[in-house]
């Protein structure tokens, strides 16, 4: 949907009852208005994801602050080299077999930590760690207590740059939520989250790229930053999220030349390939364009969600096979070279032999 004269909340508001009205229509779910909201930067500190599941607990707990003064290296280095270190309570997961331990911390690798270290607390109150040696009885005491731990309870901690923390231990608390059983498919939790960063550093091209795309409205009160601190901009896009899904999302879109202007320098796009690439655009501020918004969903996602399947391709009439082919249209095929012409499409054929 494009809305014309609307902000963040008239967007919102059109699509809870739209969602609450399907629910309730079809499923006979109540879905309770207001939906939850959350800022980004809230869902990642406390989810460590910008879609969370927020139908259990299991939150990332920040005790960089508690272990600073530590010998423990990797916790040490990190801290030194301006990364943070999290942790998540696995409630009663203390006596997880070092079997299963190790096979979190090969799952946690995949997102790119380095390693995982674990504080299982026995049900007698004794620890068992990969790394409390390296510390005091106060410092680990002061560990526990940050962590709420209790008898039974198994301590899971990443160290690295927040982006990887937050990777690991989002993926992490689903991981264990799953092999613990606790995930219930007939519960529906929503959740908004709002506030996203404007832009994010690209270290590939030593630029900044917009998160969502160029045309995405800054927060009034962030217009300044722009100039001076353009990581911290916050954008005017939210996010529909359920059970962990995202749902869809949409932004307040840019209306006024100047600004679009500036986002386009941040980017590093000049003005003429500007005019180049979004001259239609550009042009068309010039007879005045008005506020405006807008939000898609994925229906696929949410009807995935509603009949409570387990892939989206359940709910996809002519779904793909593992080999990408259509086996309704058995696509890909071979196209008749008229229609390759008709399209002005060429083909490469050297060194592809008879199969090209």
């Amino acid at each position: 949907m494009e809305l014309s004269f609307v902000d963040v909340d008239d967007v919102i508001d059109v699509n809870e009852r739209l969602l609450q009205k399907l629910f309730q229509e079809h499923l006979g779910v109540e879905v309770p208005l207001p939906m939850q909201r959350m800022t980004w930067q809230e869902a990642m500190d406390r989810f460590g994801s910008d879609k969370p599941d927020v139908r259990f607990g299991m939150e990332l707990v920040n005790v960089s602050e508690v272990v600073k003064d530590v010998d423990f290296i990797v916790f040490k280095s990190t801290l030194e080299n301006g990364g943070t270190v999290r942790g998540i309570n696995a409630k009663g997961q203390g006596e997880m077999p070092r079997k299963k331990i190790d096979a979190l911390v090969d799952f946690a690798k995949d997102f790119g930590a380095k390693g995982l270290a674990y504080l299982a607390i026995q049900p007698d109150g004794t620890y068992k760690s990969s790394f409390t040696k390296f510390m005091t009885e106060e410092q680990t005491a002061a560990l526990v207590a940050a962590m709420d731990g209790e008898n039974g309870d198994l301590l899971l901690f990443a160290a690295d740059k927040n982006k990887v923390v937050w990777d690991v231990l989002g993926n992490l608390r689903l991981e264990i939520a799953r092999n613990m059983g606790i995930l219930k498919k007939e519960e529906y939790r929503f959740l908004w989250i709002t506030e996203f960063p404007l832009l994010e550093w690209d270290e590939e091209e030593n630029r900044y790229v917009a998160m969502h795309h160029p045309f995405t409205m800054p927060m009034e009160e962030d217009l300044a930053l722009l100039d001076t601190d353009p990581g911290k901009v916050r954008a005017k896009a939210y996010d529909c999220v359920l059970n962990g899904v995202e749902l869809g999302g949409g932004s307040v879109r840019i209306y006024q030349s100047d600004v679009q202007e500036k986002m386009f320098e941040k980017l590093g796009i000049g003005t003429e390939e500007a005019y180049e690439k979004f001259g239609f655009l550009l042009n068309a501020f010039k007879y005045g364009v008005p506020p405006h918004a807008g939000l898609a969903f994925g229906l696929d996602r949410l009807i995935m969600l509603m009949v409570q399947a387990d892939n989206i391709r359940e709910v996809i009439a002519f779904p793909k096979v593992k080999d990408a082919s259509c086996l309704m249209s058995e696509a890909p095929n071979v196209v008749d070279p008229k229609q390759l012409e008709e399209l002005e499409i060429k083909l490469d054929l050297k060194e592809k032999g008879n199969d090209a």
